[in-house]
């Protein structure tokens, strides 16, 4: 049987990661063989091919390969001076190993692909002090007895992958002081036991990976001081203890692909400090979280791709990766978010793969977080071309990016793959060839449909996690409807320690920017729910926007709807949740929900509660999650018939602004109810469920204008001359004139009474009673219109 994928995988990282492998141009360069011309055994090959040490040594070699003839005992004669000899895919059973002793060069023993099913067949007589490697992959291997390599004083590489190995003694490698590499991967091996490695000093490379190890024992590799490279792939591991790597200061490469982790094993992953190279693929990690890789200085390449389950990348997920040069996230059908400040101080970040996901966009702010990016791979991805994507655009230079006042240049690859699903009027289009003024200037809130599954089931008592994500500019914020239509706001951070905690019910109003109605000129908004909010102690939403629920109940079913909201609009996305207990427990749950389930209408009566010259605010109570509310309204005219607007309710929602309304007008205003998952189950129930709820109202009138005194411009006039007469006479009088007046103050009050005649403007010339002083002149202008 042929090596699988999974031996296929770690033979790769084998050589790219420990760089065992001889770069592909000398390999090239090399002669594939030479003539040997020596007495060879009946159809074997005899000829000088190279080899390379297990430290990339290269060697001619003298080469005896007898491969697949179906060999049931060693061939005879074998040349001397023979370096390698190869039996790969025979029928041995044993060997003669007397033969074997008389080959002072022998260096290479392939002995894989046989039917040897012990150990003491190959290696029980004297020493071979001259073999380096030995090959039984793929045998019948079962079990390894102490000191089962004691006559190979000098061996190392030991390949014994794909056996039926299900026991190990302790002392199983003693005498292997020069082993490098050790290959046990794919047996039936269940536990890792401390004490193999104790023989093992010098060893380099340990290949675990595909035995049935759920769990790996606190220093189970301390003894392996030297190690660099670690597989531990395939191998259904579920998590990691802290200490488990503890010991391994020199480990640079770690596999743990295709294992069954759901969170970064990060305390275990601290305690490697010298990492450079690390594979996650195909886990079933949901999130990588804040801090999940952080100062990890050495780390060189991450690959976190294959995963089925992975929705987010959360901020600061990657922070201070200083050597960190390519990043693969690829192949995860799920993944849809990647929060703008995920990757932080990645200096020297080259290669970004994030093809094949579910992403949306790549939020610009990453793509300026990173200064050494040179290409990024988006292509098979829903992309929605829209203000996140301005950083792509063609007039952007081809990707020129501005960043303190230089331009770089960031590649696409496959640029002709990489197209635009979003919006409708840009689908298809490549995004390069995409020109900023074709995107729009902002983006409405979406939630994935993959970030959210339809149903999700539960046991009861158990834990239920629900991630919702969703991307827009600005950032939205997200919460939660329960069945029972309770509203689970994002809870703020606490100004100040101490403070109470906030109500999570509360944080959170719906903006206007969500309505859709059938005419522009109508208006309206939302505003917060009356009804107080208790909300369970087993809801936790955290502050990305999952929620967690502690201990379900069979009360806590039904359908649970996420909204994401920014000031220009909303989304929404729901899901069912099922929560099954033990059998008995869990019939009569249900049908004590079917017999007791009633319309969602008979839980709901929509109310006015204040109602002004242009606008009315309703509120309802229900004790339902109605994802798919509408409320209507329309004019009552006796002799014309008005059309009818309507707007979408978001969920949680029990209170409503009505703006923009006609004055001393009666409106009829009805709210449309959507249907439970009670409803579902209550037949002729659901059709109650679906009549609306109707209130008429009528707007206040307009207030009549105050009447005001009015008068003529004719009798103003009037009145102000006879004031200013008044006021003149008692000017006169202050002045202290003689009973006799003077000819000169004749002439005076003459004129005075001459200048009265003119109602347009009065100018008054005062001279003082004592001629020693200086004239002085004071005017006032009095217009009609005063």
């Amino acid at each position: 049987m042929r090596p699988t994928l999974i031996f296929l995988q770690t033979q790769f990282f084998l050589c790219v990661f420990v760089s065992v492998c001889v770069p592909a141009v000398v390999v090239g360069s090399l002669p594939h063989a030479l003539p040997w011309h020596v007495s060879c055994p009946v159809r074997c090959v005899c000829q000088i091919k190279p080899w390379f040490s297990p430290d990339s040594v290269y060697h001619e070699a003298p080469t005896v390969d007898c491969n697949d003839l179906l060999l049931t005992k060693l061939p005879v004669p074998i040349p001397l001076n023979t370096h390698t000899l190869r039996l790969q895919s025979n029928l041995l059973s044993e060997i003669n190993t007397a033969a074997l002793h008389g080959l002072p060069n022998l260096t290479d023993l392939d002995l894989s692909q046989n039917r040897f099913s012990h150990i003491r067949t190959i290696t029980k007589s004297s020493p071979l002090p001259s073999l380096l490697s030995l090959h039984l992959e793929e045998n019948h291997l079962g079990h390894l007895p102490d000191a089962s390599f004691s006559s190979l004083p000098n061996l190392q590489e030991l390949f014994l992958s794909h056996n039926n190995l299900h026991s190990i003694t302790p002392g199983a490698f003693a005498g292997l002081d020069s082993l490098l590499r050790l290959h046990i991967n794919n047996n039936r091996l269940t536990t890792v036991d401390p004490r193999w490695f104790k023989a093992l000093p010098s060893l380099e490379v340990l290949m675990l990976g595909g035995n049935p190890v759920e769990a790996l024992p606190e220093r189970g590799f301390q003894a392996l001081r030297s190690l660099r490279s670690l597989v531990l792939g395939g191998m259904g591991l579920r998590g990691l203890a802290e200490k488990a790597l503890e010991g391994l200061e020199g480990l640079e490469s770690l596999s743990f692909y295709d294992n069954k982790l759901t969170k970064v094993p990060t305390q275990a992953l601290r305690r490697v400090p010298g990492l450079k190279f690390l594979d996650l693929n195909k886990n079933r990690i949901k999130l990588i979280e804040t801090g999940d890789f952080k100062d990890m200085v050495h780390l060189k390449e991450l690959g976190l791709n294959n995963m089925e389950e992975l929705v987010s990348i959360e901020r600061g997920a990657l922070e201070n990766l200083p050597e960190l040069t390519k990043l693969e996230i690829t192949n995860n059908p799920r993944l849809s978010y990647i929060h703008p400040q995920a990757f932080l101080r990645l200096s020297r970040l080259e290669s970004l793969m994030l093809n094949s996901n579910s992403l949306s966009a790549l939020h610009q702010h990453i793509v300026l977080s990173l200064p050494s990016l040179q290409e990024v791979s988006l292509h098979s991805n829903p992309l929605r071309c829209d203000c996140l994507f301005h950083w792509a655009a063609d007039e952007a230079s081809h990707s020129h990016i501005e960043e303190t006042q230089t331009s770089r240049t960031v590649r696409f690859i496959q640029p002709q793959a990489t197209l635009c699903s979003e919006p409708p009027e840009l689908r298809a289009r490549k995004v390069r060839e995409v020109s900023s003024r074709e995107m729009s200037a902002s983006c409405l809130p979406m939630i994935p449909s993959s970030s959210l599954p339809s149903y999700v089931g539960v046991r009861e008592g158990g834990k239920l996690v629900l991630h919702c994500r969703a991307l827009a500019d600005p950032q939205p914020e997200l919460y939660w409807v329960t069945p029972s239509g309770l509203r689970l706001g994002p809870v703020p951070n606490v100004a100040s320690k101490g403070s109470p905690a906030p109500d999570p019910c509360h944080s959170m109003t719906v903006s206007e920017g969500f309505n859709q109605t059938t005419a522009s000129s109508i208006s309206t908004s939302y505003t917060q729910a009356d009804t107080p909010c208790n909300p369970s102690k087993h809801y936790q939403l955290l502050p990305e926007g999952t929620l967690e629920m502690n201990k379900v109940t069979l009360a806590e079913a039904g359908l649970y709807t996420c909204v994401a909201e920014n000031a220009l609009g909303a989304d929404t996305r729901s899901v069912t949740v099922g929560v099954h207990g033990r059998e008995k427990k869990r019939k009569k749950g249900v049908d004590v929900n079917v017999k007791g389930a009633q319309p969602a209408s008979a839980f709901t009566r929509l109310e006015v509660r204040e109602v002004g010259q242009h606008y009315a605010i309703l509120s309802w109570q229900s004790g339902h999650n109605l994802p798919s509310t509408r409320l209507s309204w329309q004019a009552i005219y006796s002799n014309a018939h008005t059309p009818t607007y309507t707007t979408r309710i978001l969920a949680g929602t029990q209170s409503f602004n009505l703006t923009h309304l006609q004055a001393e007008t009666f409106y009829r205003v009805c709210l449309h109810l959507g249907i439970s998952e009670g409803d579902k189950h209550a037949g002729k129930r659901s059709r109650e469920s679906r009549k609306p709820q109707c209130v008429s109202l009528r707007t206040k009138d307009i207030p009549e204008p105050q009447p005001s005194l009015q008068i003529s411009p004719e009798l103003t006039s009037t009145a102000v001359t006879l004031l200013l007469l008044a006021l003149i006479l008692m000017l006169l009088a202050g002045q202290g004139w003689d009973t006799e007046p003077s000819e000169e103050a004749g002439k005076q009050h003459i004129t005075i009474l001459q200048e009265i005649k003119s109602p347009t403007a009065l100018i008054i010339n005062q001279k003082r009673s004592n001629g020693n002083q200086s004239k002085e002149n004071e005017k006032c202008v009095l217009d009609q219109d005063c």
